[in-house]
């Protein structure tokens, strides 16, 4: 594996043209302190009570997508995946008008750009944390486009943004990626790697020294994984919010939008592979599991 020797940049008013040179080669470029420390602690908040309400309401499904659960470090319940979370708060809602991620959209130039805040997953929350009953730990090789298949179009162009939400130096796992393979063959973009069950590492991949705040922006056709870390409990712990930037005729979600079948087949794999359902530990003795129409919220 390789370290990412990047040059570091900063999301400005305007995409340079080195910056726009060096996405369109590497399929992927990382700029440093888009949040500020206050803006950090402000988001996290956020994310807190929007689990919060999650768990309270014993939500098991937003709009279709199904929401992954775990335990913490602390015993509790933990969300690990949180599908369109800017849904239920007016600050994460508010980000995602931000000029500079709107700036993002021109790097699918010449197709026009938008963010997917009602479309595909939303504003998504990973949270990795390495617990006896994680259900979430690592991510296995694939690329972003194949859900449109799965959707019944055509693969779009598409952006991955990855706001991060703690540190993650290279050493405690976290992002991999195969640089240029955003550039390969639909036969490529489709077989070159068993899709999430494959885990190995590539002596071509790249990974990265990530600072909380960090902003990192990937193709959708650029195969990539998520490390697991090689600690446990608070050392292990990642959150990103991932934004989906997106092309192609709009197709917002609402709460009578099915689930998808790449969503079906990994509650499959869990069910089979892993220990507790993902909801075992979010739901109550009594409480009933609940899907919520995000946007009557």
């Amino acid at each position: 594996m390789t370290t990412n020797n990047q040059p570091v940049f900063q999301l400005g008013k305007t995409l340079t043209a080195r910056q726009l040179n060096y996405f369109h080669q590497h399929g992927i470029i990382q700029f440093k302190n888009f949040f500020d420390r206050g803006t950090l602690s402000q988001v996290l908040g956020e994310v807190s009570e929007v689990q919060d309400f999650l768990l309270r309401n014993h939500v098991q499904k937003v709009n279709g997508i199904p929401l992954k659960f775990g335990t913490d470090t602390d015993g509790t319940p933990l969300i690990q995946r949180i599908a369109f979370a800017s849904h239920y708060s007016n600050t994460l809602r508010e980000i995602l008008k931000d000029e500079r991620l709107l700036l993002l959209t021109q790097l699918l130039a010449p197709y026009d750009g938008r963010i997917g805040e009602n479309e595909k997953d939303g504003l998504v929350i990973n949270h990795y944390v390495n617990t006896n009953d994680s259900q979430f730990r690592q991510l296995g090789w694939h690329t972003d486009s194949p859900r449109d298949l799965f959707l019944g179009t055509r693969i779009m162009p598409m952006l991955n943004v990855g706001i991060h939400l703690d540190d993650c130096p290279l050493e405690n796992g976290g992002l991999r990626v195969l640089t240029g393979t955003h550039h390969q063959s639909i036969f490529r973009l489709l077989f070159r790697k068993k899709y999430f069950i494959d885990h190995t590492p590539d002596k071509r991949e790249t990974g990265f020294d990530i600072e909380a705040g960090d902003l990192t922006v990937h193709d959708g056709r650029l195969w990539h994984r998520v490390q697991q870390s090689p600690h446990t409990g608070e050392k292990s712990r990642r959150r990103v919010m991932y934004i989906p930037v997106i092309t192609g005729a709009y197709q917002p979600k609402h709460a009578q939008s099915p689930t998808p079948f790449y969503h079906k087949l990994a509650q499959l794999k869990q069910h089979l592979y892993g220990g507790k359902p993902q909801w075992a530990a979010a739901k109550g003795a009594t409480g009933k599991l609940a899907e919520v129409n995000s946007s009557s919220i």
